[in-house]
């Protein structure tokens, strides 16, 4: 349940029922049926630090779990293991739409006139044009997009491996996150460890043609490491920085590593 969907009144069940999703993504799965089904309001609160007197305390025990949540998955991510690729035979078509609003309301960009901006703990912060991504080394994946909402497609998303743009704007890889902005009003922010997992991409194409409007055109950030919600589209600007920058669901409530 989203964090701004709890009722008011306060309901155990549902507290240890949500409490219970957030946990269970970093759980190893040999404990994981044993330590959720014995978690109890108690352990609730000595978990995220927080008595449970009121919605307002609810709220900031779950987000304290789900804050807790983003440091192991964090842990536990490895960036040399691989997501699963498809064959071609096996991307969805069509791909499906997703976002926040209705498919007529995706931004309309015009490609003579983007420019990315770059910002933050980068060496170079010149603006980047379209033909000049797309004179970079490109790259292609057939890989499944998962949403948060029970559903997921595969699709083939080309453009260029994000490490390797990091590294030509001289990014410092030792900063804590890489954000980015959006067209259509959306932010998001990931870890440096996704931002150099090899399979991260800033996508420019979708299935050997221009990315399309509706699936992120100028550029998407394509990673399959990550649930749907964490991959941007129409961004605008990216920067790198220490400081949490949070995202537009997950200052709502979302997981924040939102790992698949």
């Amino acid at each position: 349940m989203p964090l701004d969907k709890r009722p008011s009144q306060l309901d155990g069940d549902a507290i240890l029922k949500e409490a219970r999703q957030l946990l269970a993504p970093q759980l190893p799965t040999a404990t994981r049926r044993s330590f959720l089904r014995n978690l109890t309001l108690g352990g609730v609160a000595l978990l995220s630090g927080c008595r449970l007197s009121d919605d307002e305390h609810v709220e900031a025990a779950l987000m304290a779990i789900s804050r807790f949540n983003d440091r192991a998955q964090g842990w536990i991510f490895d960036p040399n293991a691989l997501a699963p690729t498809y064959p071609a035979s096996m991307i969805t078509k069509p791909f499906p739409f997703n976002a926040f609003y209705g498919i007529d309301e995706a931004p309309n960009v015009e490609e003579d006139d983007f420019r990315l901006e770059i910002s933050g703990l980068v060496a170079d912060k010149r603006s980047w044009r379209l033909d000049e991504l797309r004179a970079l080394a490109q790259v292609e994946q057939i890989t499944r997009h998962i949403c948060v909402e029970g559903w997921s497609a595969i699709g083939r998303w080309g453009g260029v491996r994000f490490s390797d743009f990091l590294q030509r704007i001289g990014a410092d890889t030792t900063a804590k996150f890489v954000g980015f902005k959006c067209a259509d009003g959306y932010y998001t922010s990931i870890d440096m460890p996704t931002a150099l997992h090899a399979q991260t991409q800033l996508t420019l194409s979708y299935d050997g043609q221009r990315l399309p409007r509706e699936y992120g055109f100028p550029m998407k950030l394509r990673m399959p490491t990550k649930l749907g919600y964490k991959n941007p589209k129409h961004i605008k600007a990216i920067f790198v920085t220490n400081s949490y920058p949070g995202g537009y669901w997950e200052d709502q409530g979302y997981n924040w590593f939102g790992g698949s």
